[in-house]
């Protein structure tokens, strides 16, 4: 899958990035500043969380509630070693078979489960950008 998208389309590729994922645990990779906040925030609001979500980079994880129950959004640009993830019980949200959204995932892809949706996020100009699937 690849689509290229402006920001007025967010919705449905939001919609898109769901259906294309089989996986509970969704990886989106991209520069900073490219949106991928943006993109969790439009997908979770698909799943039904009706506050607005936003970024976790301070509190490395926060919760929504959806209308299936919890959705994980974990930003990981701050730590410094992938064990640090540990810390906050991230093998327990990954196996809890409730949807996880992982920002920097490359920070802690030795406690990635084998399986995961993976995709890139790149932005082409200052209101179009790419998702990118990696792997099925």
């Amino acid at each position: 899958m690849k689509l290229s998208f402006t920001l007025a389309e967010l919705e449905g590729v939001a919609e898109q990035l769901i259906a294309h994922s089989p996986t509970k645990v969704i990886r989106i990779d991209g520069d900073l500043g490219a949106g991928k906040t943006t993109l969790i925030a439009a997908a979770v609001k698909f799943l039904g969380v009706k506050d607005p979500a936003n970024s976790p980079t301070f509190s490395i994880i926060n919760t929504y509630e959806g209308h299936l129950g919890p959705i994980y959004h974990f930003d990981f640009y701050r730590l410094n070693h992938p064990d640090e993830a540990l810390d906050i019980g991230l093998e327990e949200y990954l196996d809890s078979s409730y949807p996880c959204f992982v920002e920097w995932g490359e920070k802690v892809a030795p406690h990635l489960p084998l399986k995961y949706d993976h995709f890139t996020l790149t932005q082409e100009t200052s209101d179009s950008r790419i998702l990118e699937k990696i792997n099925s």
